[in-house]
C-alpha cells in the first residue's frame, strides 16, 4: 500500500495553510488526520464545515455518536481522538468503554441514542425498526434521528480516511475493547 505522510503547513495550499493557522490556534496542534485532509484543495474546509454545522445534538451527545460509530469502523485514530474529547465532556473511562459499545447503563437516552448510532453504521443505513422504535421512545425526536444520521456520515468520513492512509495516531491510544471487556 502506498504510504501517506502527515503533510506539513509548507507542503498544502495556502488555503489549507490557513486553516492549519487556526486549528493551531483553536487546538494548539494540528491533529494529523486533519492535515490529511488538506491533500485536498478543498476536503479540509469542506470536513470541518460539516463537523461544525448546527446540530440538534449537544457536544456530549455528539461524543456518543462518534465513539459507537468509530468502534464499529473499527477506526484506532477516531477512537484515540473521540476517547479523549468525551473525557474533555465529562465521561468516565468505564462509561466510554460502554459507548463504544454501543450501549450505557448510566443514562437510559443516551443508551438509545449509542444503541441507534451503533445499529445504523452496522446496518449500513438500513436501522432495525426496534432500535428506532427505542430511540423515539426514549425521548428523541425525529429530528435527532436525520442529525444523528448525518453524524454517522460525518465520523464515518473520518474513519474511512484513517483507515486507508494510516497516518499516525497523535492523541493517546484507545484501548481495544475486546481486552477490556475480557
Amino acid at each position: 500500500m502506498s504510504k501517506f505522510n502527515v503533510p506539513t503547513r509548507e507542503e498544502v495550499s495556502s488555503n489549507n495553510q490557513a486553516i492549519f493557522d487556526n486549528l493551531e490556534k483553536a487546538v494548539g496542534f494540528v491533529p494529523n488526520l486533519y492535515a490529511t485532509y488538506a491533500y485536498s484543495e478543498n476536503a479540509l474546509a469542506n470536513y470541518l464545515a460539516l463537523s461544525s454545522a448546527k446540530t440538534s445534538l449537544t457536544a456530549k451527545q455528539k461524543e456518543v455518536v462518534n465513539l459507537a460509530v468509530s468502534q464499529v469502523n473499527d477506526c484506532s485514530y477516531c477512537l484515540a481522538a473521540h476517547t479523549a474529547i468525551g473525557k474533555m465532556n465529562g465521561f468516565s473511562d468505564s462509561e466510554i468503554l460502554e459507548l463504544r459499545a454501543g450501549k450505557a447503563s448510566f443514562d437510559h437516552k443516551l443508551d438509545a441514542l449509542a444503541n441507534f448510532a451503533k445499529d445504523v453504521t452496522e446496518n449500513r443505513g438500513a436501522a432495525d425498526g426496534a432500535v428506532v422504535e427505542k430511540f423515539l421512545n426514549a425521548g428523541w425526536t425525529k429530528e435527532n434521528l436525520v442529525d444523528t444520521i448525518v453524524l454517522v456520515g460525518d465520523k464515518t468520513i473520518s474513519n474511512y480516511l484513517h483507515k486507508t492512509t494510516d497516518v499516525p495516531v497523535d492523541f493517546p491510544v484507545a484501548a481495544p475493547l475486546e481486552a477490556v471487556e475480557a
